[in-house]
């Protein structure tokens, strides 16, 4: 009898079954840190839109907050004006919809008579890019909700 070289069916099956039980601990670790990294990348839109706002508002008085996010950014910034203010990229000024997102997020933004401007930060898809939905107004309170739509009655990020 001669001696085989290489390995059996049975190694084989032996190692993929190794494979795949690491895969199925890994995965949703995984997804569950992409979630965390987008909620995270979110605040940090919505702090940067705050800070933008309140310098659009000391810079432009007699505007006051900005009509929209677009008028924060700016495509040429050489001369920055109140339409185009380049106080934000246009990455984040673009993320308007869920078909257009920026790290899973999608934003809001209105104009408000008693709080200057109102924020709402939603996960492009639910469950999948983010599960909480932030709020935020002319007070730069960020607020959060796990479950539903946040509001300024939402409980605050500390």
């Amino acid at each position: 009898m001669r001696k085989q070289k290489g390995f059996s069916l049975i190694e084989l099956l032996i190692v993929v079954a190794i494979i795949l039980i690491i895969a199925a601990i890994a995965i949703p670790n995984l997804l569950r840190a992409r979630i965390a990294a987008n909620e995270s990348s979110a605040v940090g839109s919505m702090r940067t839109i705050n800070t933008a706002e309140n310098t659009y508002n000391s810079t432009y008085p007699t505007v006051g907050y900005s009509a929209d996010l677009n008028s924060l950014a700016g495509t040429t910034c050489t001369a920055p004006t109140s339409a185009a203010a380049c106080l934000i990229d246009t990455t984040l000024a673009g993320a308007t919809a869920a078909t257009a997102p920026k790290s899973g997020y999608y934003f809001t933004y209105a104009t408000s008579s008693a709080l200057g401007y109102t924020l709402t930060g939603q996960p492009a898809k639910a469950g999948s890019s983010g599960v909480k939905t932030y709020y935020t107004d002319g007070t730069a309170v960020i607020h959060y909700n796990a479950s539903g739509t946040a509001s300024a009655s939402s409980p605050a990020i500390q």
